[in-house]
């Protein structure tokens, strides 16, 4: 049995889920996002972030968390909030800490936050190969769309998983 579960996220886990979205930021993009940017991230700030997200979207996001309630990864999905959405529902987000690649962690939150029906899209670095790498064992695929990352000049690339059924 493993030492982490996946459970909705509640208000009791946002301060912990922002130390591990800035974690897995800092772990993930160095080189992608300018350190400056990655430097400048605030706890604080993302926790409010975060608990304004989970009172406006409930229901949309997932943690994974140890025993001892320290959230290792989390993901989130629903309805594409795209101005122009091409697909019924967005992968919004998925992070797991270094320590915990390769250890089931972000299968199991991919199958939690997943819909088992309709077509989803997400957005990923097109300079990060093993995230692209990772969606396209889900089944996911470039579909050509490009767009300039919110937060630095990197690009983004969007992946399209069609219905799986239905």
């Amino acid at each position: 049995m493993s030492d982490w579960q996946v459970v909705p996220l509640e208000p009791k886990y946002v301060y912990s889920m922002s130390e591990c979205h800035i974690a897995c930021w800092r772990e993930a993009y160095q080189g992608l996002v300018p350190q400056h940017v990655l430097d400048a991230f605030d706890v604080d700030r993302r926790a409010a972030a975060w608990g304004k997200i989970l009172f406006e979207y409930p229901g949309r996001i997932r943690v994974a968390v140890l025993d001892d309630g320290t959230v290792i990864g989390f993901a989130g999905s629903g309805d594409n909030l795209e101005e122009s959405p091409t697909t019924e529902y967005e992968l919004s987000a998925l992070y797991v800490r270094a320590a915990y690649h390769g250890t089931g962690v972000a299968q199991a939150l991919m199958d939690e936050v997943l819909p088992e029906t309709g077509d989803v899209a997400l957005w990923v670095f097109e300079e990060n190969p093993r995230a692209r790498a990772f969606y396209q064992k889900y089944g996911f695929e470039p579909d050509g769309e490009r767009r300039v990352e919110a937060f630095s000049p990197a690009l983004q690339v969007r992946m399209v998983r069609r219905a799986l059924t239905g």
